[in-house]
């Protein structure tokens, strides 16, 4: 599970910000514990705990003494609100530079969208 060049604690808490997005894991609801995920993915619990205080941090999981970690209310709104800013900024963006250069203009563009999109028009 663990492949990428990127530390296992990074892995760990990318998957569970795309579970919270994909609402896997809802608001509310409780998260793996360390031990847990040590176990489960055969890794020092250390560093699922290193990759929990990360998304505490962030204000996307908080613990319940006693009880286990759990997903924030509001968790899932604050991550697409980061997720889209970066989609215009990184993707999008430069997509419309490069449409620009081609000379492909918004009607195309519009129309190639309704065309081609999964659920057949944007929401």
């Amino acid at each position: 599970m663990f492949e990428g060049r990127e530390p296992i604690y990074v892995q760990i808490a990318q998957r569970i910000r795309a579970e919270i997005l994909a609402g896997t894991l809802p608001e509310e609801g409780q998260v793996m514990s360390t031990t847990q995920y040590a176990t489960t993915f055969r890794i020092n619990p250390a560093t699922a705990a290193k990759a929990f205080a990360e998304l505490v941090n962030e204000g996307l999981l908080y613990k319940r003494r006693g009880v286990g970690m759990f997903v924030a209310t509001g968790a899932r709104e604050r991550l697409l609100g980061q997720h889209r800013h970066t989609y215009f900024t990184d993707v999008l963006d430069p997509a419309l530079a490069q449409a620009d250069l081609l000379g492909i203009g918004v009607e195309e563009l519009i129309e190639h969208i309704t065309r081609n999109h999964p659920r057949g028009t944007a929401r």
